[in-house]
């Protein structure tokens, strides 16, 4: 069973859509075409659902640079009172993208790890492919991509047909390929050594907590305030994700071994997932990182065929 995984990471997610669309170029194939299972977390929920309806990247990545300096218009300067951007143009482009698709009428496997907010658990989004006991199948494909992307203080929690809250699935499953492990266990019966998972991630960043002689950690350390643009620098929650995304590499590793192919880049600094002008350079990463590393993508993709 081959399984393709996608990070979250906010506008950094063009590093991943840039590989996609570098394999497809290469192979001359959709990207969902090549995997028999597909798995994203907040922004990397965008590209899986993408390519589980073959939906070219180039397209994806057009569609990130056309709106995400519309989707990151801050509404608040440090998000105490109120969410710090607005969720209407992430969900114009999710509308736009994904229509009246719901999750019933995608057949390809397709897992969206979020949190519900409302009943205190995490939670996975599945496409119509295996009956699930709880799988809410009417929903709206983009209104289960939004709960994904749904980052707490940055964005407000999306209100899933008055059902349940619900919040960025980066919480808890930012890499999700131990939640891709586990479906293939549960549901898909498989035995560990016929699961191969390439993951992808938004980059690595070098988040930096120095030792300084003020020792009064308040939350102006953890997230930022820069004067003067007035912007609040989400730290904390990129170490978090940063952290769970690489963990979650190592003990996959340490479970499939050669079977699971981790693409991810050092940045050499931070880079904010609200940080739009560090699009083009991300994009350029994701090219060079293909370039450097096609040969065992190419040969990753080959070796282990589709079930």
């Amino acid at each position: 069973m081959k399984m393709l995984c996608i990070d979250g990471g906010g506008i950094r997610g063009v590093f991943a859509i840039a590989i996609l669309q570098a394999i497809e170029e290469e192979l001359q194939e959709p990207i969902g075409n090549l995997f028999d299972v597909i798995a994203g977390t907040s922004t990397g929920s965008i590209i899986a659902a993408s390519a589980a309806l073959e939906t070219k990247m180039k397209d994806v990545m057009d569609s990130y640079k056309a709106y995400g300096e519309k989707i990151f218009i801050r509404k608040a300067t440090v998000g105490f009172f109120k969410s710090v951007y607005s969720d209407k143009y992430l969900r114009a482009l999710l509308e736009k993208a994904f229509k009246d698709v719901t999750l019933q009428d995608v057949k390809k496997p397709l897992l969206i790890p979020a949190v519900d907010i409302t009943h205190g658990r995490p939670y996975v989004h599945r496409s119509n492919y295996k009956e699930h006991p709880g799988d809410k199948l009417f929903i709206h494909l983009w209104d289960a991509i939004l709960s994904s992307c749904s980052a707490p203080v940055y964005f407000p929690p999306n209100n899933v047909n008055n059902d349940f809250l619900s919040i960025d699935g980066g919480l808890w499953a930012n890499n999700p390929s131990l939640v891709c492990i586990t479906e293939a266990l549960s549901f898909f019966k498989s035995e560990l050594r016929d699961i191969h998972i390439l993951s992808i991630g938004t980059g690595k960043q070098h988040i930096d907590f120095h030792i300084e002689k003020n020792k009064n950690w308040g939350i102006k350390k953890w997230l930022p305030f820069h004067l003067p643009s007035m912007k609040v620098t989400p730290k904390l929650i990129d170490l978090a994700v940063d952290l769970s995304s690489e963990s979650v590499s190592y003990y996959c590793k340490r479970l499939l071994g050669s079977n699971y192919l981790r693409i991810n880049k050092e940045l050499g600094e931070e880079v904010p997932f609200d940080e739009v002008e560090y699009m083009d350079k991300l994009t350029e990463l994701g090219k060079q990182v293909f370039s450097e590393q096609k040969q065992e993508i190419l040969d990753f993709i080959h070796r282990h065929n589709k079930m």
